[in-house]
């Protein structure tokens, strides 16, 4: 795929990804500015090829020859099809519904390609687990309202800055509860599961949760299997009922960002590659 000055897309923010892995500290938006184009021009620099900030062929290959350790090590913690056809079996539905939820979810990436586990920390959700745990969270508030407020993000921070907020979040204490909320606080891997529901699925608690989470997409999947058969939802996968699995597994706002609409879209071209 060619990327260029103002390209926009998941490619995009894979470029990111990889020029970050050399060293280019980029912020991850999925959108090919102006500080995109200088670091793809330092980097055919460095590595003799024409500096004209265009991603072609040459550039793919010299990104994806020689990756730094951590981003070949990422590459062993991915889904496989085998994966996806066990769970599909156990579960009774097609492989390409499960896929159509982890495009949904997380474009199908659980993992940054620096080897960290993909999350989205919810501000209002640590307010309120704060609170749930006896916390007063406003004693943590002050200078911190971008990461303990009761209102959602209006527009959330780039992916790249998401483990920096939840540590940030987790030490704002000595208090294990709070690194226990902030922890839960996040939706985690492939499937974005939030981490209050560690217990509810049958793990010791949200640390172990985590810990899996971190080790592979693998265990991603067993997460999502475990979420809906525990909260009844396989019945509509199994009929393809996207709007009313989308209204339990995304929530009653599930219109707003189309989700019934894009699971039906993955799925459909899934299901034509079969």
């Amino acid at each position: 795929m060619l990327l260029k000055l103002n390209s926009k897309g998941e490619m995009v923010s894979m470029l990111q990804e990889m020029l970050n892995a050399q060293g280019a500290g980029l912020p991850v938006t999925g959108f090919f500015g102006k500080q995109t184009e200088a670091a793809v021009m330092n980097f055919q620099k460095k590595n003799g090829l024409v500096a004209d900030g265009v991603v072609g062929p040459k550039s793919w290959t010299k990104l994806m020859s020689n990756p730094p350790a951590e981003v070949a090590a990422s590459t062993s913690k991915f889904l496989t099809e085998k994966d996806l056809q066990q769970v599909a079996a156990q579960l009774g539905i097609e492989v390409p519904v499960i896929k159509a939820v982890n495009t949904v979810e997380s474009s199908g990436k659980g993992f940054y390609l620096n080897g960290d586990v993909k999350i989205l920390f919810e501000r209002h959700w640590f307010w309120k687990l704060l609170k749930q745990k006896g916390i007063d969270p406003n004693t943590l508030a002050a200078g911190n309202t971008d990461i303990v407020n009761a209102s959602p993000y209006s527009k959330y921070p780039s992916t790249d800055q998401q483990h920096g907020i939840l540590d940030r979040a987790a030490a704002l204490s000595p208090d294990k509860r709070v690194a226990e909320a902030a922890n839960e606080a996040c939706s985690w891997g492939a499937f974005q599961i939030m981490g209050f529901h560690a217990k509810p699925l049958g793990y010791k608690d949200v640390f172990e949760f985590v810990k899996l989470m971190q080790k592979n997409e693998g265990e991603h999947l067993k997460a999502f299997a475990r979420f809906i058969e525990v909260n009844n939802l396989v019945q509509y996968l199994q009929k393809k009922n996207w709007a009313g699995f989308a209204s339990r597994y995304n929530g009653p706002n599930y219109q707003r960002f189309q989700y019934d609409t894009k699971l039906a879209n993955a799925y459909n071209k899934y299901a034509a590659l079969v």
